[in-house]
């Protein structure tokens, strides 16, 4: 039994927040991007395609034993794994551990904004807005160990499991299950960011998860 670990496919966020979710000066605040983000925000053209990718590439997994696939509470995790999954029987199911990173006041603040609210350690964000509050190491680290106890369980018990989440949650996940510093799993995506629609695959050997390959869409669909 296997477990894949998957980012949601092209949102209209992911191609075009300048023009609209990092707008200087945005048009709403916190509370009311965080809610846009979760509960509105869809995918693209492309995400769609991107997501029946995922479903020709996960084929396979619907024949090795009890299938279970989970998702984010976010709109566009949701779809991802409806397309990926239109021909599976079974019901998706979603968890408030897959979330995004949630950034308070400071969801969707520009750079001005951001380094005129929290002038404290300004420089050492200005490339991992991961690092604004609450951090990584807090909520989102936290539900990211509950959720590999859950898998773990679930694979265990003979299902194979899918996650289709978010890029920082990914990357507490990674750390986790790849058994790495967060700095050095947080440092790769400054290089090569998680694709949309990339799986990261997983099997449990001696009572650990080891990585047993990647893969991403093509780059023209």
């Amino acid at each position: 039994m296997v477990l894949a670990v998957i980012r949601h496919a092209e949102s209209i966020e992911n191609a075009d927040k300048y023009n609209g979710f990092y707008q200087d000066r945005r048009p709403w605040d916190g509370r009311a991007a965080h809610a846009i983000s979760r509960n509105i925000v869809g995918l693209t053209p492309r995400g769609f395609r991107q997501s029946a990718w995922l479903g020709r590439e996960l084929a396979e997994l619907t024949g090795m034993g009890r299938l279970r696939v989970l998702t984010s509470t976010y709109r566009r995790s949701i779809d991802t794994a409806d397309v990926a999954f239109a021909a599976w029987p079974g019901r998706c199911e979603r968890t408030p551990l897959l979330d995004e990173q949630h950034y308070g006041d400071a969801t969707y603040m520009t750079k001005a904004e951001l380094f005129a609210t929290y002038p404290d350690g300004a420089d050492g964000r200005r490339q991992r807005k991961h690092l604004w509050v609450p951090s990584l190491a807090g909520g989102v680290m936290d539900r990211a160990r509950r959720f590999v106890d859950l898998a773990q369980a679930a694979v265990c018990g003979g299902q194979t499991v899918v996650a289709v989440t978010h890029h920082t949650t990914i990357l507490a996940l990674r750390c986790l299950l790849e058994d790495r510093l967060l700095t050095d799993v947080v440092d790769e995506p400054r290089r090569a960011k998680t694709p949309n629609a990339g799986i990261c695959r997983y099997q449990l050997a001696s009572g650990r998860f080891e990585p047993i390959g990647s893969a991403a869409p093509p780059l023209d669909l």
